[in-house]
């Protein structure tokens, strides 16, 4: 890893989430959410998985949502949790099963050793991302899955615009208020570089309402997800500031009933460990069959002389 990845201060994240890890229960809401459709998505898939880890996983979510479906109908063997706050996964070991304290940018997992990994809305705080991901795929053997939720692009894109409007008219000047996401368009390529087959992203957006700003706030302290960029001002804001933040945000994105509203994006990473088992693209030029004769209509050849009609608008 280089200075030039360090986005994060991973020190700050890991104290932010061991300070949060005793009343977690009280503001894991998204947590859990997010943990039912992942878990949704993993039941759909045909196969069980005889070790699998859960990486992130924070107090325990994923691994409740899984043993809810368990019962009825077996999916993982083993379920082996790690998260990077020691008290986080002390409170994940509090439900009985095998847990360590693991940074995802140095995973200390052999080669080969998975059948699965699982990650719910944690990988978001990796500097690393590409080698992150890049050491996941070579956890989990050929022909293993990978599923992982983080948050997209588009995540809190109100508290953004509201804090950076408000510190220029107060401060004159701005500063990394909210931390940088993945965008969505970028999550396939980066499983594509970290070696992954058959990659598919996806996401989608919870809305979430809040009385006023200073909730929304205590909320994202006691979940653990507040700022961490390293370039993000080190000195204390002005009072100022946030109140004329929480003006902005109550006049620009307010429902009906007054509250305001809150996106979380959350991205959906399904990928797996290449395998010769596993369906290929065919070569260009092999196809058996003619898309005209299946379209039912006349195949016209192109070439770079023929022009193509105007789209009408």
């Amino acid at each position: 890893m280089t200075d030039s990845m360090q986005v994060f201060d991973r020190t700050l994240v890991r104290r932010r989430r061991d300070r949060a890890a005793a009343g977690f229960h009280g503001a894991d809401f998204l947590l859990r959410e997010a943990a039912n459709r992942l878990t949704d998505r993993l039941f759909d898939v045909a196969r069980e998985f005889p070790l699998a880890l859960d990486l992130g996983c924070h107090t325990g979510q994923v691994a409740e949502a899984v043993a809810e479906i368990a019962a009825t109908k077996p999916k993982i063997g083993t379920l082996l949790q790690a998260d990077f706050s020691e008290k986080m996964a002390a409170q994940a070991r509090g439900n009985g099963r095998a847990t360590l304290s693991a940074d995802e940018e140095f995973l200390p997992i052999a080669d080969d050793a998975l059948d699965l990994v699982l990650s719910n809305l944690s990988l978001h705080w990796v500097n690393d991302l590409p080698g992150a991901l890049a050491q996941i795929r070579r956890a989990i053997k050929p022909d293993g899955l990978f599923l992982a939720t983080i948050f997209g692009g588009d995540t809190l894109r109100e508290l953004r615009t509201a804090l950076l409007v408000a510190e220029a008219e107060t401060s004159g000047g701005v500063a990394p208020r909210v931390s940088p996401f993945t965008d969505v368009r970028d999550a396939g390529n980066l499983l594509t570089r970290a070696g992954f087959a058959l990659p598919v992203v996806d996401a989608d957006s919870i809305t979430v309402t809040y009385t006023d700003l200073f909730k929304l706030m205590a909320d994202l302290r006691a979940m653990g997800e507040t700022n961490t960029v390293i370039e993000r001002r080190k000195i204390p804001s002005r009072r100022a500031t946030f109140l004329r933040a929480a003006e902005i945000y109550q006049e620009r994105f307010c429902d009906a009933r007054g509250r305001i509203n809150a996106t979380f994006q959350i991205i959906t990473m399904t990928a797996w460990v290449p395998h010769a088992s596993q369906q290929k693209p065919l070569r260009p030029g092999s196809a058996k069959h003619r898309l005209a004769d299946a379209l039912k209509t006349e195949e016209v050849a192109l070439d770079e002389h023929t022009p193509f009609p105007a789209k009408e608008t």
